[in-house]
């Protein structure tokens, strides 16, 4: 019955071991993942606040900004169309 229990007594702490190193390891990733919501986030923010002083974007939607703001936070590229 002694052996029995240090038995128990090893396997849960090894499972509790494990826990720890996996919950580690979780948090260890999520780090960068935050870093860079944090950064989309600012973007989207300062991208927004410079599109509303721009006079034709303030003829668009709610709405429609968002996908501008979104577009150009992703790296999106707008060429000006030369007319001749």
């Amino acid at each position: 019955m002694h052996l029995e229990f240090k038995m128990i007594n090893h396997l849960s702490k090894i499972f509790f071991g494990l826990i720890a190193v996996s919950l580690t390891a979780v948090t260890i990733q999520l780090i960068p993942m935050s870093r860079q919501a944090s950064s989309w986030n600012r973007c989207l923010k300062k991208t927004s606040e410079t599109l509303k002083q721009v006079k034709a974007v303030q003829l668009m939607d709610d709405q429609g900004m968002e996908v501008l703001s979104v577009m150009i936070c992703n790296g999106a590229v707008f060429e000006p169309k030369i007319k001749k």
